[in-house]
């Protein structure tokens, strides 16, 4: 459980510098981040601040959903955020074309080794995970079609507020299902006998 509990945080720390490395690529970021974007450009509460909010209202669909968090879910929703704000502020913002650029691919390999790390913790899906998950389970819809769903609403009301979609959003919408598919299987601890991962392919958005 120890070992568990470690590999959760190290995943968690590392997902929100990962975010943090492709905000600053500043050449397009995944929905759920140009909805945070967007938000902020209003509220001005900053991004970290409102991942964490974000994170709350998500884990108020799963009410309905029936959706049970863990200790995951719980520290996925507090530590994210937080460890964006640490990237952000080590990263400063308005560098050349080809730095953002080397951010921006640098943020995405490392988002889907954290996602290998905390997924492969199995301490509890994160809020929008579960959110997907929950809506899968509940509708019968395939996978693909509840995220595709969830992310084309986040992305659409996230860039009509003012969210960064570029160039880096396509790429995160094609790279980030596949790089996560190999890291996922590679970064997983062994389960008790009792409990069976849920599939990969159901979990390659770690947030």
């Amino acid at each position: 459980m120890t070992r568990r509990l470690l590999q959760l945080l190290i995943g968690l720390f590392l997902y929100g510098i990962a975010i943090a490395l492709m905000v600053r690529g500043a050449i397009g970021v995944a929905p759920w981040d140009v909805l945070t974007q967007g938000i902020d450009s209003h509220t001005h509460l900053g991004f970290g601040l409102l991942t964490v909010i974000l994170s709350g209202v998500v884990l108020l669909f799963w009410i309905p959903l029936r959706q049970k968090p863990g200790v995951g879910t719980v520290l996925n929703a507090l530590l994210v955020g937080p460890s964006v704000d640490v990237g952000l502020w080590l990263v400063p913002a308005g560098l050349d074309l080809w730095l953002r650029a080397l951010l921006f691919a640098a943020g995405v390999l490392l988002l889907a080794v954290a996602t290998g790390l905390y997924i492969g913790a199995h301490l509890g899906p994160g809020p929008r995970d579960g959110l997907m998950t929950g809506l899968h389970r509940r509708t019968g819809w395939p996978i693909w079609i509840v995220r595709t769903g969830i992310e084309g609403t986040v992305l659409a009301l996230g860039w009509v507020l003012g969210g960064n979609v570029g160039i880096g959003t396509v790429l995160f919408a094609a790279l980030v299902g596949p790089l996560c598919q190999w890291t996922i299987p590679r970064l997983a601890l062994p389960l008790p006998a009792s409990r069976t991962p849920a599939p990969a392919s159901a979990l390659a958005d770690a947030r």
